[in-house]
């Protein structure tokens, strides 16, 4: 059974903020998967690199930036339909919601929703629905604060 963990700071200064939730296994001899606060915030929420790529690719100026912003524009859509299939344990629809979130994610750039939206899909993958509330929680957290920040590196107004 996989259950959801949370860490605090070991030294009890009020001024530090507790660790952000971890998937552990509690047993059972199933392998542990942890996504912890530290491994996933190690990556950017946006690296510019990869919308660089993308422009390169399209060959088509402004494309890319259309791309960001269209993006950044259906989060909520792909946020409200990630979850309601997970809510729903609709696993077909869930993989699918979360593939499209994964690649997309990747190819803007946003590395931290990319891959908690791989971690996503390998629980589903799985059949362990156990890890996808957390998991969807984090998505949430960082899948806002990636819009935010496309939003203010490529100056995005979105419709």
């Amino acid at each position: 059974m996989m259950a959801a963990s949370t860490s605090s700071t070991q030294s009890g200064d009020p001024g530090e903020v507790p660790a952000r939730p971890s998937l552990v296994a509690d047993g059972g001899g199933l392998p542990v998967r942890a996504v912890s606060s530290p491994a996933v915030e190690t990556l950017p929420l946006v690296d510019p690199a990869a919308l660089e790529a993308l422009t390169e690719d399209l060959g088509v100026p402004g494309m890319s930036l259309q791309f960001a912003r269209d993006y950044a524009a259906m989060w909520g859509q792909r946020q409200a339909r990630l979850r309601e299939s997970v809510q729903q344990a609709d696993l077909d629809a869930a993989l699918d919601a979360v593939i499209s979130l994964k690649v997309t994610s990747a190819m803007v750039g946003g590395s931290r929703l990319a891959y908690l939206a791989q971690a996503l899909e390998a629980a589903l993958r799985e059949g362990d629905l156990q890890q996808a509330p957390t998991l969807l929680s984090l998505i949430v957290l960082h899948g806002q604060e990636t819009m935010a920040e496309l939003q203010r590196r490529y100056d995005l107004a979105c419709p």
